[in-house]
């Protein structure tokens, strides 16, 4: 179990908040602006372009996959910055690979 967070993450247009959902088979993220309550950009292991590329969708390399798709989607539309939001979930395994992903497309994470 992760520690417990004293106070709500929120993103705004300029830092919008990246959700990340991982569940036993896939790993779902999203990138929220909260100020209007949208989803920006979303990635997970479920996308056809992702599955054909790996033989397993459970994996840190697949997580790593789409933190770079993310990253690249992100670049697109010149956000530099996104607020990390894992949940109740530690920061290891398969949550740091999907944020290792994104930095390596050049994205700045500001972990909470």
């Amino acid at each position: 179990m992760g520690k417990r967070q004293k106070t709500k993450i929120k993103g705004t247009s300029l830092k919008p908040r990246l959700s990340v959902f991982r569940s036993n088979k896939h790993i779902y993220a999203q990138v929220i602006d909260d100020s209007c309550s949208k989803t920006i950009i979303a990635c997970s292991t479920v996308e056809k372009e992702i599955q054909s590329q790996l033989s397993s969708t459970s994996t840190q390399l697949a997580s790593k996959l789409v933190g770079e798709i993310l990253g690249k989607r992100l670049l697109e539309i010149q956000i530099s910055q996104i607020v990390f939001d894992r949940g109740k979930k530690p920061y290891h395994g398969r949550i740091k690979a999907l944020a290792e992903g994104i930095r390596l497309t050049g994205s700045n994470i500001i972990n909470f």
